[in-house]
C-alpha cells in the first residue's frame, strides 16, 4: 500500500458530540479531509456553528439528533446518515460529560448518569456503527476516552469519570479483536487537558493554570490537536492499527 493512498475522500462519517469541543473539531477536520459527515449531538444542541464550519472548509455535513443513552437513537442515527450519504465507513464517538464529587459523597444517580453517557453511550454507539460496518465489510471507529482512564488526576475527585473512561479503553480493545476479521478497526484516543467546555467547568476553573503547568508541553491542547491523531487512526494510513489507545496528552503521563 502506498502511503500516499491514505485519503478518506468520499467516506461517510458519523461523529457524536459534534456540537462543540473535540467532537466539533473532529467533524470539521473530517469534512475538510473530504468525508461526508453526520454531525450528531443531543436534540437540544445547536448545530449551526458546526455545520457553518463544515461549510467553510468546503465540506458536506448533516445534523443528527442523538441522545447516546438511547439505543433507538443510535440505530436511527446510523440509518439517517446512510440514507443521506451512503454506507457508513468512519465513526468517532466523542459525546461525554464530566463533573466531580468526593467518592464518599457521590450519589448513585451521579455515578449512574456518568456511566450511562460516557461508557454505555459509547457502547451503544459502537454497536449500531459496528453492525452497519460489518454488513459493508469495512470501517474504522475511534472512541474518545481520556488520559483519566489511565491515571488518577491529581486534585480532582472524579472516580466515576476516571473509571468510565477506563471502561471505554477496554471496550475499545475488546471490540477491536471481536470485529477485525470483519474488516472493522476500533481504536481510542485519550486526550490530556484540552480547552473544551469540560475544562471550563466551575469546579476546575482554579486548576486550569495548574493543568498547564503540570503538562510537560506547558499548555492545554486545542481541540483541533486531537482531531489530527483521530484522522490518522481513521485513515488507511493506520490500516494495521487496531485496539490501540493513543495518548494525546502533551506528555502528561510521562511524569
Amino acid at each position: 500500500m502506498s502511503f500516499l493512498n491514505s485519503s478518506i475522500v468520499g467516506d461517510v462519517a458519523l461523529v457524536t458530540g459534534a456540537a462543540s469541543g473535540i467532537g466539533q473539531a473532529i467533524a470539521v477536520a473530517l469534512a475538510e479531509a473530504g468525508a461526508r459527515v453526520g454531525c450528531a449531538d443531543l436534540p437540544s444542541s445547536t448545530m449551526e456553528e458546526t455545520l457553518g464550519l463544515v461549510a467553510e472548509v468546503g465540506g458536506e455535513g448533516r445534523a443528527i439528533a442523538w441522545d447516546v443513552t438511547q439505543p433507538e437513537d443510535a440505530n436511527r442515527a446510523v440509518l439517517e446518515v446512510e440514507d443521506a450519504f451512503g454506507p457508513l465507513s468512519l465513526a468517532v464517538n466523542a459525546a461525554g460529560i464530566a463533573n466531580a464529587a468526593p467518592a464518599t459523597e457521590m450519589s448513585l444517580e451521579q455515578w449512574q448518569r456518568m456511566y450511562d453517557v460516557d461508557a454505555t453511550g459509547v457502547f451503544l454507539a459502537c454497536q449500531a456503527e459496528g453492525r452497519a460496518m460489518l454488513r459493508h465489510g469495512r470501517g474504522s471507529i475511534v472512541n474518545i476516552a481520556s488520559m483519566s482512564g489511565t491515571i488518577a488526576n491529581r486534585g480532582l475527585t472524579q472516580v466515576h469519570y476516571n473509571s468510565a473512561k477506563a471502561a471505554v479503553i477496554h471496550l475499545t480493545r475488546s471490540l477491536a479483536v471481536e470485529w477485525i476479521r470483519g474488516g472493522v478497526r476500533v481504536n481510542s484516543i485519550s486526550p490530556g487537558y484540552t480547552w473544551t467546555p469540560m475544562n471550563k467547568r466551575p469546579e476546575v476553573a482554579e486548576q486550569v493554570v495548574e493543568f498547564a503547568e503540570s503538562t510537560p508541553i506547558g499548555r492545554l491542547a486545542e481541540p483541533v490537536e486531537i482531531a489530527g491523531p483521530t484522522l490518522f487512526l481513521l485513515s488507511p494510513a493506520a490500516s494495521f492499527v487496531t485496539g490501540v489507545d493513543l495518548l494525546v496528552d502533551g506528555g502528561f503521563c510521562c511524569w
